[in-house]
């Protein structure tokens, strides 16, 4: 499902903002860019969050179209340059919330499966390939509901598509990852529930910049009806997994 999202809209999910950096709390169903389909991406709307610079932010980094959560965007091109290091140098603090298929039997844990490309005409379809790129992702259960887990994540590299592929070669798919999961491909199922909860940003000489972006309402309906409290599981995810 894409999402077309206002102006207004785009403002309002609009988390943190300095000379340097934006955070935008971006929707699940928008793509950050345009793809081969072409459609709606968030390119279409920096132009409104200039706030007075000559031109738009971009991209520090990428989420998928189906991921929700914290997007950091450089305002100016020496911003760009200096946020883009942090991320390529891994020392961006990333915190994500997905709730998945099973049940795991340890508390935590981390997942080192290097991954490939699936196909040379489709890069962001990956999958575990001993010859591939070292990916790492540290996991933590917050909740256990039934057959379904939440858990926080905290990816240490930065490979496309790495958190859904990672749980789901360990045999804990993303509710709704119809790539990776065992989701209809139908668009009736359910949206993916995997949000980039919190980002930390380690700019020097200031404090690092530390900024959350709420649940979903699909996560939190999820949520509610397994019983669990929304709020409780945000906080839970960001003291679980150390920056």
């Amino acid at each position: 499902m894409t999402i077309v999202p206002t102006s207004d809209e785009i403002l309002a999910r609009l988390l943190h903002r300095d000379g340097l950096v934006l955070v935008l709390d971006k929707p699940t169903g928008l793509a950050v860019h345009r793809g081969p389909k072409g459609g709606e991406t968030l390119m279409d709307h920096l132009d409104q969050l200039r706030f007075g610079l000559p031109n738009p932010p971009e991209l520090a980094h990428r989420l998928d179209k189906d991921t929700s959560g914290c997007l950091v965007l450089g305002r100016h091109r020496k911003a760009l340059a200096k946020v883009g290091a942090l991320f390529a140098q891994g020392k961006v603090g990333k915190t994500y919330v997905a709730i998945v298929r099973g049940t795991p039997v340890e508390e935590s844990g981390r997942i080192e499966l290097k991954l490939a490309k699936r196909s040379p005409t489709r890069g962001w379809w990956v999958a575990v390939d001993p010859k591939g790129q070292t990916a790492v992702t540290d996991w933590r259960v917050i909740a256990r509901s039934g057959a379904l887990t939440v858990l926080a994540l905290s990816p240490r590299t930065g490979r496309t598509h790495q958190l859904r592929a990672h749980l789901a070669a360990i045999g804990m798919p993303v509710v709704g990852d119809r790539i990776y999961g065992r989701e209809s491909a139908l668009p009736a199922g359910p949206l993916l529930h995997l949000h980039a909860r919190r980002v930390v940003l380690p700019l020097k000489p200031r404090e690092p910049l530390v900024v959350a972006a709420p649940l979903p309402a699909h996560i939190r309906a999820t949520l509610a009806s397994l019983g669990l409290e929304p709020a409780a599981m945000e906080a839970a995810a960001d003291s679980a997994i150390q920056d």
